[in-house]
């Protein structure tokens, strides 16, 4: 008779003693449960034996989201192309945001743009596990795969916004120069943060029904104080008239460090503000995000792996 099924003859027994407990009895006989938690580098190593999956996935979620349009993936350019021109009629024109910044249509798009990102990872990975549990129920594999997945999706979506947001920003008078070279380093950085963010908020939305309700206002919350539509400087510190300290805990803000930089890679030579050098609390806000939100939010997710779908 071979280890399992005298495993499964002990267990119908009631254990060798009689008494012995079934988690005691699997752990003797080599058994464990088959969606037990992996440990963590396990856990990494298949993730990234599964990327050709997530990338597809990824992609696939893309070109199906427009298929039922008449213009079809031509929504990918008129989105955010419309998103920017409402966006600059109300803050730009109506509110007054535009007054002391030059150059507000790259300033008002590269905020817009970035935090769009963020924003959209975010609300996607809440649903990432509540969403599909019809495929985590039926297939085995690392449930952290979705969330990557509606990253990675977002993030081809970004690649649209960048091209067109690069060529609108040298139409409003910017150079281009060598320090675009360090856009790919900021979202970097950024696709590190909300990979993590991601991961947080899919654990959160697998056991929290009411995640879904509350995003909408959690994420306009951060859009306002995240200083797309303003420079935080300038309303915080010379309108407002607050102590910069203030200015320097916006600054802080994920959102708002990633957003600042950009700005200052790409906006300089009709904004005497922006000069292709960051603050350095601004550099290490950034890493520091990035670096802890993936960290933490693997290991966090990680955590409930075995618990995903079960509820």
């Amino acid at each position: 008779m071979s280890q399992p099924e005298s495993a499964v003859a002990d267990a119908q027994a009631g254990g060798r003693s009689g008494q012995e407990p079934l988690a005691k009895l699997a752990k003797r006989y080599g058994l464990r449960r088959a969606i037990a938690r992996p440990r963590f580098p396990v856990y990494v190593r298949q993730l990234w034996e599964r990327r050709h999956f997530i990338l597809t996935y990824a992609t696939s979620r893309n070109v199906s989201k427009y298929t039922s349009s008449a213009l079809g993936q031509l929504w990918q350019v008129l989105t955010p192309l419309l998103n920017a021109g409402i966006y600059f009629l109300m803050f730009g024109l109506i509110l007054g945001g535009s007054k002391n910044i030059q150059n507000y249509t790259a300033f008002l798009l590269t905020g817009m743009f970035v935090f769009t990102y963020t924003q959209r990872t975010v609300t996607a990975g809440a649903k990432s596990i509540s969403g599909n549990l019809s495929l985590i129920r039926a297939l085995h594999f690392p449930r952290a795969s979705l969330p990557l997945a509606y990253t990675i999706q977002e993030l081809q979506q970004l690649a649209i916004s960048m091209g067109i947001l690069l060529v609108i920003v040298m139409l409003t008078g910017e150079g281009l120069n060598w320090f675009w070279l360090m856009i790919p380093v900021v979202l970097l950085l950024q696709t590190m943060f909300n990979i993590g963010a991601g991961l947080i908020v899919a654990r959160l939305g697998a056991s929290m029904r009411d995640l879904n309700q509350l995003l909408p206002f959690i994420t306009r919350t951060w859009l306002y104080a995240s200083g797309v539509f303003f420079s935080i400087q300038d309303k915080v510190v010379g309108s407002a008239g607050l102590p910069q300290w203030v200015a320097n805990v916006m600054y802080m803000n994920p959102a708002a460090s990633y957003i600042e930089w950009m700005r200052e890679i790409l906006i300089s030579t009709h904004n005497p503000q922006f000069g292709h050098h960051p603050p350095t609390m601004v550099l290490v806000s950034c890493v520091f995000w990035a670096v802890f939100a993936l960290g933490f939010g693997f290991w966090y997710f990680w955590r409930s792996e075995e618990r995903y779908g079960r509820g």
